[in-house]
């Protein structure tokens, strides 16, 4: 038996199910990228504020790229999906039914998809397609011309595939239509997410029209929002876990992730917006203080025990927390290193720190490393390379584990763990990297050849002496040592640096 609305009566009494009348729940928001994050995170606001607030405001989930699967998954269960709460052996469930519609670029067409978008009712689309969705360049955070997909859409513009592409169609069909504009959510992990989709939906609206790109500048709306709750790639035995839960009914589109969530919304929207404060949500005029909080301690601590975990052999994050090491480096850096480059205010960051790690104890989360690991030249700029930017410019010569962050992501897409193991590499930019990998020594020459990624590293810290200098010690320490030593042997010079600070 499939979930669906006939067979919410047969799930287990601890299930939460909707209460609402999904009836009279409205498409109002279009939401690309129908994934595991949105699911957990924003889809779980939504209900819940349905279910207290008798809120109407409704989805309809959009796959452009892949993911086929889910969307033909969630049409056959009438728009129905489970959530899974993983608290160590602790498993709470809820269905969602938020979702009113669902489509795929590949399966209905573009076209329709562009439909949906130019309703009137149509106030918000709303994204999670990971940092490569945004067809940008980090080192400029605009638009990236030469992405195939970009290419395509100035070629072919009432055809869009790229998520800037369909926003731009659709916006010059309201246009034409004499609509009013939506509102234009990223929730997708990027500091200040809506200026980068601002600026690369802009940047190729004048492709097409400057009046165009004129229209949308003086009337879409591009908030920010910081969002946080660790939502693991699900694996079959989370899946079998999800069945247990719903008492042996299946839900392919089901997810599970921790218990906490958080979700920081600039409170700026053209066409109004559900009332998500009065779940949880904090609305907020200036997210990026928050946001780079969480891209520098959390997310930054993530990539650090990603890379470093997995040349080391551990699988998932709570793995490495059984590392006194890692975790004693982990601390460090957030509160040595990251929060001192921070400027959010009213927020005790040694709790934040603490409470991080508690939360990547979790058991029950199974975080893949690997997964963490993927598509790392668009996630250490904001999560490591901006802070140690912030130290460079400040004179600061106290960033050690930032430049082991750094150095191990090189070791990583050298593509051999500390075992001798060969590591299947993710990342947009794979074939560059090979490259330069296959073609430079496994020395200080691999570090010279990386750094000249410029979309990566820009080209200010490849000249910075000292910023070369770590990273390439670090690299030749892991080559030489392994993950595990070289951790072990930097803790211990902190250890060493705090007692003599303290005599």
């Amino acid at each position: 038996m499939r979930l669906s609305n006939q067979t919410l009566s047969q799930l287990p009494k601890g299930v939460v199910v909707p209460t609402y009348d999904r009836s009279k729940i409205k498409t109002k928001i279009v939401h690309l990228g129908f994934g595991a994050f949105h699911r957990a995170h924003q889809a779980v606001y939504t209900d819940i504020l349905a279910t207290q607030h008798d809120s109407d405001w409704g989805y309809c989930e959009v796959n452009l790229i892949g993911g086929e699967a889910q969307i033909q998954d969630l049409k056959q269960q009438d728009c129905l999906f489970s959530v899974c709460e993983m608290s160590y052996d602790n498993w709470n469930t809820r269905v969602v039914g938020i979702a009113k519609e669902a489509l795929h670029a590949d399966i209905n067409g573009i076209q329709k998809v562009l439909a949906v978008m130019t309703r009137p009712e149509i106030a918000i689309v709303s994204i999670t397609v990971t940092e490569k969705g945004y067809c940008y360049l980090p080192s400029t955070a605009s638009i990236d011309t030469n992405n195939p997909l970009i290419s395509h859409d100035i070629s072919y513009p009432y055809a869009p595939k790229s998520v800037p592409g369909v926003i731009v169609e659709a916006l010059r069909l309201r246009k034409e239509q004499g609509l009013k504009p939506f509102t234009v959510m990223s929730c997708d992990n990027m500091p200040e997410n809506g200026h980068v989709t601002r600026n690369v939906v802009l940047a190729l609206a004048k492709q097409r029209d400057p009046d165009l790109a004129q229209w949308i500048n003086d009337n879409v709306t591009f908030p920010s929002t910081m969002v946080d709750r660790i939502v693991p790639a699900a694996t079959p035995e989370t899946m079998v876990k999800i069945n247990k839960q719903l008492g042996g009914i299946d839900d392919p589109a089901g997810i599970a992730g921790e218990p906490f969530r958080q979700w920081v919304i600039e409170d700026n929207f053209v066409a109004g917006r559900p009332q998500w404060q009065k779940v949880g949500a904090e609305l907020v005029n200036d997210v990026l203080p928050y946001e780079e909080m969480k891209l520098r301690m959390l997310n930054g601590s993530h990539s650090f025990f990603a890379y470093l975990g997995y040349l080391a052999g551990y699988l998932h994050i709570d793995e490495c927390m059984q590392d006194n090491n890692y975790v004693t480096a982990a601390r460090h850096l957030m509160l040595n290193e990251q929060a001192t480059t921070l400027r959010v205010k009213d927020v005790d960051l040694s709790a934040y720190a603490d409470s991080l790690l508690d939360r990547y104890r979790n058991t029950g989360l199974k975080h893949r490393t690997w997964q963490i690991a993927m598509d790392g030249t668009l996630k250490l700029p904001q999560r490591m390379l901006d802070s140690i930017r912030y130290h460079v410019a400040n004179n600061n010569t106290a960033f050690d584990c930032l430049a082991l962050g750094v150095a191990a992501w090189m070791r990583y897409v050298s593509g051999v763990d500390d075992a001798g193991k060969s590591i299947e590499v993710s990342d947009p930019s794979i074939m560059q990297i090979n490259e330069l990998v296959a073609n430079s020594a496994d020395d200080e020459n691999r570090v010279k050849a990386l750094l000249s990624l410029t979309h990566v590293f820009g080209s200010d810290l490849p000249h910075n002496q000292l910023f070369v200098d770590k990273v390439t010690n670090a690299y030749l320490a892991l080559r030489d040592l392994g993950a595990k030593q070289t951790v072990k042997n930097l803790t211990e010079l902190f250890s060493t640096i705090n007692a003599t600070n303290n005599n």
